[in-house]
């Protein structure tokens, strides 16, 4: 994994247990998974608006808000980057049609 991902995960989970006025990632953590989803997904909207108006500078920025934010929800699951990197390279050389037939839901 790049290691600037890798960092940002080592800082969300060390931060995970400090004081919520002071750390965002503990406030987030304190409110629970669900809201960390919303947020996740409220990210992921703003990379779409951003994307759709052909604002380069502003899917940069929505996007790494993403990552962090989708990092984060990984954190309050207890799912590692290794877990997800894990499962793109079972993917690897799979069609992604093929891989959605595969898929219970």
């Amino acid at each position: 994994m790049n290691d600037a991902l890798q960092r940002l995960f080592t800082t969300i989970e060390s931060r995970r247990n400090a004081d919520p006025a002071v750390s965002y990632v503990a406030k987030m953590l304190g409110k629970g998974t669900a809201k960390i989803a919303k947020k996740v997904g409220e990210e992921g909207v703003e990379v779409a608006i951003a994307a759709a108006q052909a604002d380069r500078a502003a899917t940069v920025r929505e996007s790494a808000d993403l990552v962090f934010h989708l990092m984060l929800l990984w954190a309050a699951m207890g799912i590692a980057p290794t877990d997800v990197m894990a499962e793109l390279e079972r993917r690897e050389g799979v069609s992604g049609i093929e891989e959605k037939k595969k898929r219970a839901w």
